[in-house]
């Protein structure tokens, strides 16, 4: 599937209600790192992403007949919410409501609060009931079900209960992120949303169900101080989340009519610079209307130190000088390189009816990255000496998507942004890609470098000292 903005501008389908469908229990597919590059061809990778982009693209401004702009600012009242929208935000109230019922554990922990799997375990043996109160029945139970299969629901709930964290291992990431999405895709195929204008729906899901999803899961992740998901801390874009970095960026990007190609590059007029993220000030002003904004908000209200220092990738990005528009395709072949084609992100997944592992026969063969071969493989052909380069102990685990150049921290190149003038994966050598430990900043706990940053010394008078992390390869002057 073409990811850039030349792309045709495609809807989500639904289901045909003139026909049987038959519906099943949602399973594991994924069990090995191979089976990635078989997840990219299938139909549930297809509907999935065209779900995705369909509603980045609403995110951007609107280009009115008299000549005039309308953005999309979060608490819009220029977005009027339909009914399904109204109930899925009853859904998450609800939801919210049980935190009262699971107060955090206040005994000694070094982890996430257990307590979280109370409130997990109530709110499992409530969904049914939950989506029964808040979805349409048409939606639970379509009228063209096969006589012998199960409802909808089945499927619903899966992606449903996958949304808010593992009770399990106490933590949430961006795995239970694309289950939410997941979620609202099926209700989509389901015919749960009105058919109304381009944009007009798609608009009111991002910001009346998305947003206020994101707003409960930091309220979860606070009360129950829950770890991130397989995160790689400083070698990871956000912790916890994604898909608010790819709307926030549309938000900000130049205004489209309908017939328009998605934008590349530029911004709305009178949008922050993308450095803003770097000034506390700036963030506290437009997290308020902006998703971006929200998610580097959370982040401020989470962590401490210099944002350069926490969130390294972030602030490389925020170096972009081609504009929002820029960042927005950006984020998306990212999400694409970094969830979608991750094996510790999709293991996970389920498959059903609506979200299917049948093939694509649209599907281009999968390129063989190194995400889609970050998870267990089947059939080793050789076992790898006990002292090989990158193993020792002390240096840690790998993060699971590093190159497998040898060396502890061998880096990869930005998944999205080719280095100027080379290719986006830089050629493996005989030794290990080193820091330059010259522009670190001093003391034991200095951050290692993003994986992708290439030796750029900075460029603007925004940029911290010489000590800190260079820039982005594609944060251009």
């Amino acid at each position: 599937m073409a990811l850039d903005g030349a792309a045709s501008i495609r809807v989500l389908e639904t289901l045909d209600s003139s026909q049987r469908h038959s519906f099943v229990e949602p399973s594991k597919k994924i069990h090995e790192g191979q089976d990635v590059s078989t997840f990219l061809t299938t139909k549930a990778y297809t509907d999935t992403m065209t779900f995705l982009l369909q509603l980045n693209r609403s995110m951007f401004p609107s280009k009115l007949p008299d000549g005039t702009v309308q953005a999309w600012p979060l608490n819009s009242d220029a977005v009027e919410f339909s009914e399904p929208v109204r109930r899925l935000q009853l859904l998450l109230e609800k939801l919210e409501g049980i935190l009262q019922e699971a107060p955090p554990d206040k005994g000694p922990r070094r982890f996430g609060n257990v307590s979280f799997r109370k409130w997990h375990q109530i709110v499992e043996s409530r969904a049914s009931e939950l989506l029964d109160e808040c979805l349409w029945p048409e939606v639970l139970q379509p009228r063209n079900t096969e006589p012998d299969s199960p409802s909808a629901k089945v499927e619903l709930i899966s992606y449903f209960l996958g949304s808010f964290g593992s009770p399990q291992r106490l933590d949430y990431g961006t795995g239970h992120e694309l289950s939410f999405l997941a979620f609202l895709a099926c209700i989509w195929k389901l015919n749960g949303f009105p058919k109304t204008s381009r944009g007009v729906e798609e608009r009111g899901i991002v910001l009346g169900v998305i947003e206020p999803y994101l707003q409960l899961v930091r309220t979860v992740i606070k009360t129950y101080t829950l770890e991130p998901a397989g995160s790689h801390g400083v070698w990871g874009l956000d912790d916890h989340s994604f898909i608010p970095y790819i709307f926030g960026s549309a938000q900000f990007s130049p205004a489209i009519t309908e017939t328009d190609q998605t934008p590349v590059e530029g911004s709305l007029p009178g949008a922050p610079d993308p450095s803003g993220v770097a000034k506390a000030t700036v963030v506290e002003r437009e997290r308020k209307t902006n998703m971006y904004f929200s998610a580097i908000g959370f982040i401020y209200d989470v962590k401490r130190g210099p944002f350069w220092e926490h969130s390294p990738m972030l602030y490389d990005i925020s170096g972009i000088k081609a504009g929002w528009a820029k960042i927005n395709k950006g984020m998306i072949k990212m999400y694409n390189a970094e969830v979608l084609s991750k094996f510790p992100v999709v293991q996970h997944f389920p498959f059903g009816s609506l979200l299917s592992w049948e093939k694509d026969p649209n599907a281009p063969p999968p390129p063989s990255t190194v995400h889609a071969t970050s998870g267990p493989q089947a059939r080793p052909t050789e076992i790898p000496p006990a002292q090989a380069p990158g193993t020792s102990t002390d240096y840690g685990a790998r993060a699971p998507w590093a190159s497998q150049s040898s060396g502890p921290i061998g880096t990869t190149a930005a998944p999205w942004a080719a280095a100027r003038g080379t290719a986006s994966v830089p050629p493996s050598g005989p030794g290990p890609i080193l820091p330059d430990t010259s522009r670190m900043p001093p003391g034991p706990m200095a951050p290692t470098r993003a994986p992708w940053a290439q030796n750029q010394p900075p460029v603007s008078s925004r940029d911290p000292p010489a000590d800190a992390p260079t820039r982005a390869p594609w944060a251009k002057p």
